[in-house]
């Protein structure tokens, strides 16, 4: 496993870098770890709020098996009667099995199920900050989702 900090993220920068920017810092991260320490073992891709944006949208390129995406935001907040700020459309683009956890609370929305993607509700918003929903929906799909790769 490893955890890998958005560059905004460790320069201290509390909003994001364009989606571009993500995507190829991410895909940079994800090709030295497969040449490396990730060598020949399935690759889960995800993160939280704006990690599984990003992870969606990299999935394919990446060579990912699965998607794990944690508090997914499916719109800004209030502005879910606005077809145009959905970001449905990048967890409907992953073709690999999906996993979206979200608190039933979150202002950025709720997603469907869909094809191949499984929603599961855990008590509270978009922090997650109440684990133990998080860690159990997490250890029941995870081996089903890696057995079917």
């Amino acid at each position: 496993m490893a955890l890998v900090e958005q560059p905004y993220r460790v320069a201290g920068r509390r909003s994001p870098a364009p989606a571009a920017q993500l995507d190829a810092a991410w895909l940079a991260v994800v090709a030295q770890l497969r040449d490396g320490a990730l060598a020949g073992i399935p690759l889960v891709v995800g993160g939280r709020s704006a990690g599984p944006r990003v992870a969606c949208r990299t999935a394919a390129q990446a060579g990912a098996s699965a998607a794990l995406c944690l508090a997914f935001p499916v719109h800004p907040p209030g502005r879910a009667d606005d077809p145009g700020k959905s970001r449905l459309g990048e967890l409907d683009a992953v073709r690999v099995p999906v996993l979206v956890v979200q608190g039933d609370r979150d202002p950025f929305g709720m997603p469907p199920d869909g094809p191949g993607r499984k929603v599961v509700r855990v008590p509270g918003n978009h922090s997650l900050k109440a684990t133990a929903g998080v860690r159990a929906a997490v250890a029941e799909w995870l081996p089903t989702c890696l057995a079917a790769g």
